[in-house]
């Protein structure tokens, strides 16, 4: 009989659980809110965790109690071993599987776009991070606490920068900006300062401004200079991130995939990828920038299935069915 296993992608605006067996068939895709134990607390999220499981066992039709053999959870904000553990403790408590791993989000990403099992991963999803590994196994990555660790970038940065210019614009501290007519609309509103003013006093969720960053996207494309300015800070912090990993694992003179994944990534977004691929050639020629083809989830299922002894065969098997569903819809 095949073993079950569960691959997790937590990100800080969604999170993606996948139930597989280790024959590569896929038995249930389910998504659930984002993954934030730096605001809710460890036991929290573990239990939404836990609580996703049992969702995905119900819709694949299967018992609670039903054993998982390996579940691989790679969540947004667990950046330190320390907080690796306490999430361990908290999910095997839960008895979510019989064997539990749990890794940051950014190496979900490197599992997905990487067959080599090295190389430098940037997420860029409603926040933004980035973790490297050599050929020889030592790994690098970041303190990822925020501003307070010089943090800027993912969906949630670019919409703030947004709202931030087109306020800018009409006080008269910045330039003229097509976000100051076209933004208010995403919530309904009069003016970009009701927006700001909705968000200040907790109307508008911090987290929903996230929505705004495809508008800024499109205002870049359409030629706006100051949209287009914070588009190419995003992509001047993903060279910033991929540069200084690859100097620290001392891989500028090797040639080195790195792996572009999360929401911002993932879009198609021309203008972005185009000054990260020149940044890139100028100050890492080495480098071998991709970007992710499939879900990020992808990669936590391959861990899992390699962990519960799965083929190879069952793995590439799982791969292609994930890269040819469309993801599910949150409950």
């Amino acid at each position: 009989m095949s073993d079950l296993v569960v691959g997790v992608d937590g990100g800080n605006s969604k999170t993606d659980l996948v139930l597989a067996d280790t024959e590569g068939r896929l038995l249930a895709w389910v998504r659930g809110q984002g993954t934030r134990p730096h605001t809710e607390g460890m036991q929290v999220t573990a239990e939404r965790l836990a609580h996703l499981g049992r969702r995905a066992l119900a819709k694949a039709g299967l018992g609670a109690g039903l054993p998982v053999a390996v579940g691989a959870y790679f969540l947004a904000n667990v950046d330190r071993r320390a907080q690796e553990r306490s999430a361990l403790d908290e999910l095997s408590g839960r008895e979510v599987a019989e064997r539990v791993l749990v890794r940051n989000d950014t190496l979900a990403v490197l599992q997905a776009g990487a067959p080599e099992g090295w190389g430098v991963a940037v997420v860029s999803g409603a926040g933004i991070n980035a973790a490297g590994v050599h050929p020889r196994g030592r790994s690098a990555r970041f303190l990822s606490l925020g501003e307070i660790t010089g943090d800027w970038g993912g969906g949630l940065a670019v919409a703030r920068a947004g709202l931030g210019a087109a306020v800018r614009a009409g006080d008269g501290r910045g330039p003229a900006t097509r976000l100051r007519r076209e933004l208010p609309g995403v919530f309904g509103l009069a003016s970009v300062e009701s927006v700001a003013l909705a968000v200040s006093r907790g109307e508008i969720p911090l987290v929903a401004l996230h929505g705004l960053a495809p508008l800024v996207f499109a205002t870049a494309a359409a030629g706006d200079a100051v949209a287009r300015d914070i588009v190419i800070r995003l992509g001047d912090e993903i060279v910033a991130m991929v540069t200084a990993l690859l100097r620290r694992l001392r891989l500028l003179r090797t040639t080195t995939p790195v792996v572009l994944g999360g929401g911002t990534l993932q879009n198609g977004q021309v203008m972005l990828h185009d000054h990260i691929r020149e940044r890139l050639a100028a100050e890492a020629p080495r480098a071998e920038s991709r970007v992710l083809d499939v879900p990020p989830v992808a990669g936590a299922v391959a861990a899992a299935l390699h962990t519960a002894g799965a083929s190879q065969d069952a793995q590439r098997r799982m791969r292609k069915t994930i890269a040819g569903m469309s993801p599910p819809r949150p409950a």
